[in-house]
């Protein structure tokens, strides 16, 4: 359906509710827990029984990304996926959660939702209120985005200075399973058992000067009685 043309009869005071449109969705969580799939569940359940109980609508089924960031949309398949599917004219509106969940980037938001307009493609942000078929859609748009992308840089800023500030004092973070090691309480202390190894394993690099298959060959290889 064309763009101006829904413009056009919006205008006229129908709402997009009421339009014959072919419309999906997009959902997306961030990590891969249990609660977050959860949440994910319920968005798909949301979405496939908000579009299909509107009468105009026609319902396509939708596009998942499980555990992945909105920073970047380049590991995001199906939201790649869904782009294609656009361009090749497979739905006329996609529903996501809100611009977060579609793109954290101010370029990315902006970029693609212009190349879906030009494909006669729209986009409702349902939590930010914004439907891209809307006339006024691309100032909001970018306010929008820009309020999300810079709430990603705080959040980044908080992270490196909690890090900053674990290491200051004293304090171990991330994994927990570090050879030669064992960590409590963001702790490390020697593993003396495992520290034999590693030591080993240390002087046949450094001193001896062997490659990652010899110090392999080497430590697999029965011990001499």
């Amino acid at each position: 359906m064309n763009v101006l043309r829904i413009r056009n009869e919006m205008r006229n005071g129908k709402t997009i509710f009421d339009l014959p449109l072919r419309v999906t969705f997009y959902a997306r969580v961030s990590t891969d827990k249990d609660e977050q799939l959860s949440g994910l569940e319920n968005q798909v359940q949301y979405y496939t029984e908000l579009i299909q109980s509107k009468p105009d609508w026609t319902f396509v089924p939708g596009y998942i990304d499980e555990g992945v960031s909105g920073a970047s949309t380049k590991k995001r398949d199906s939201f790649l996926r869904m782009i294609e599917d656009a361009k090749a004219g497979r739905f006329d509106f996609i529903i996501t959660k809100e611009i977060s969940r579609f793109s954290r980037s101010t370029l990315d938001s902006i970029q693609y939702t212009q190349e879906l307009l030009e494909h006669d493609v729209g986009v409702l942000f349902q939590n930010d209120n914004i439907n891209t078929l809307d006339s006024d859609s691309e100032f909001r748009l970018v306010v929008m985005a820009g309020v999300a992308q810079d709430e990603v840089r705080k959040l980044s800023e908080r992270l490196k200075f909690g890090f900053r500030q674990a290491i200051k004092n004293g304090h171990v973070l991330g994994n927990d399973k570090l050879w030669g090691y064992d960590k409590k309480d963001c702790v490390l202390t020697v593993n003396e058992a495992e520290a034999q190894v590693v030591r080993r394993i240390f002087d046949l690099y450094a001193n001896q000067e062997m490659g990652i298959r010899r110090i392999s060959q080497t430590m697999s290889a029965p011990e001499k009685r």
